[in-house]
């Protein structure tokens, strides 16, 4: 269904457009869309992996050398006293880019932006933290099964992998 305010393609079956939170009547909820929705397939967001995958990159290098000073110049191999603490800092930064970036108004990180996706629930709707967050670790699993979880986007019809099922989740184009 298309959104008469912004234009944006939302499911069928959504009440809410997921760009601008406009709510469909009931006459605009029952009317059958022209255009049909577009899934972002694999390739697509493998590639807005790949742009915050260079972006999560190059803010570890600024920041956790703040927190760990030393650890890009004075040691070669990060001593065990400090491998513990910088892979939690790590794993917190990332998560946190993900879960707040997909919860928040954007509804996609900085490579799902350029690459024109948005994540949504199976309304159309922006998911919440706690639904984000849920998908960033289940894509954990996901990748523990020889990636099967992310290889389910090229053959699944809404074009998700393990992890959006998991979170009930969608992965639009716009």
């Amino acid at each position: 269904m298309k959104c008469p305010k912004c234009g944006m393609s939302n499911p069928d079956d959504a009440r809410y457009c997921s760009q601008c939170g406009a709510s469909f009547t009931q006459r605009e909820f029952t009317e059958p869309t022209v255009e049909a929705v577009k899934y972002a397939g694999f390739w697509y967001r493998f590639a807005a992996y790949l742009v915050d995958g260079i972006i999560l990159s190059g803010a570890q290098l600024i920041f956790l050398p703040v927190f760990f000073p030393g650890v890009l110049h004075r040691y070669r191999i990060l001593p065990f006293i400090m491998a513990f603490p910088y892979s939690i800092v790590s794993v917190a930064i990332v998560w946190l880019y993900f879960a707040l970036f997909q919860s928040g108004e954007w509804q996609a990180t900085i490579g799902k932006k350029v690459m024109g996706l948005v994540v949504t629930d199976y309304d159309g709707q922006r998911i919440s933290f706690g639904r984000a967050t849920g998908r960033y670790f289940s894509k954990i699993i996901s990748g523990l099964i020889l990636c099967i979880g992310f290889i389910m986007i090229a053959f699944t019809d809404r074009k998700q992998g393990l992890h959006d099922m998991i979170a009930e989740t969608l992965v639009m184009r716009k």
